[in-house]
């Protein structure tokens, strides 16, 4: 991390998990376990539990996140959620292209940029997410395909724009399997999206972004990724959905 050029974040992005009463009891356990934090710290959660997200979080230092929207502000799209609603009711983040959302509902990388705009039109701050198949790093395309994809969820978003995107780095390999890139590959390729932002817009602009790695960064291995100076925090998944290591993961970000 780098934090006099850039935030460094730690945002938990909790999937298809917990009820109303089961997320405002973790983000009340949470909560004070993070008041000191020297990073930013969001809990990305489910639709149904952003209103008592909000609610449990008031006055805290935890920001809340909405795990996907659409790009349409209002529609004949069942089952989709607009920025706006999002934004009406205090939501700040949303994270945008994950691995999940590509594979099982058929996300591409036109409708990620078409949700980051709609987004950053809307006032939120978008966690894009961008990550190789295990097949393309066992193919040595892992710079190609990441390049494309930095390219192609990010087209027409302009500089001033950009200081309000994150990208999340999570190598699909690594996603819900315990396997986790270890710290030397992770900064290699949070180095390689750094260079592809610095080649779009300038080095100035590359340098002020926050890039995250996801990937089953946990409690025991934080500390190490943490230490690379093109991580900049993590998108967590299991771990976010438990308070201590979740807290853990938010110190070793906060040294």
């Amino acid at each position: 991390m780098d934090k006099a050029k850039r935030k460094a974040i730690i945002a938990g992005n909790w999937k298809m998990n917990k009820t109303p009463k089961e997320a405002k009891e973790l983000l009340t356990a949470i909560a004070p376990l993070v008041a000191d934090a020297d990073c930013e710290v969001i809990a990305c959660v489910p639709y149904v539990d952003l209103a008592v997200a909000l609610e449990a979080t008031a006055g805290t230092n935890v920001k809340i996140g909405a795990e996907n929207c659409h790009w349409a502000e209002s529609g004949a799209f069942t089952g989709e959620i607009s920025t706006g609603m999002l934004k009406e009711i205090g939501v700040e983040y949303v994270v945008l292209g994950h691995s999940e959302r590509r594979q099982y509902f058929g996300e591409t990388d036109e409708t990620v940029n078409k949700r980051t705009k709609a987004a950053l039109a809307a006032g939120l701050k978008p966690i894009v997410c961008v990550g190789e198949l295990l097949w393309e790093r066992e193919c040595n395309i892992t710079e190609e395909v990441i390049a494309r994809q930095i390219k192609l969820d990010l087209w027409d978003v302009t500089e001033e724009e950009l200081k309000n995107v994150v990208i999340a780095y999570e190598p699909v390999w690594a996603i819900g399997t315990g396997k986790t890139a270890t710290s030397d590959q992770a900064e290699e390729v949070c180095a390689f999206i750094r260079a592809q932002l610095a080649k779009l817009y300038n080095q100035d602009a590359a340098d002020a972004v926050t890039i995250q790695y996801g990937g089953s960064m946990n409690d025991g291995n934080a500390d190490e990724l943490l230490s690379k100076t093109n991580v900049d925090g993590g998108l967590i998944g299991g771990a976010s959905l438990v308070a201590e290591k979740f807290a853990a993961i938010v110190k070793a970000a906060s040294k």
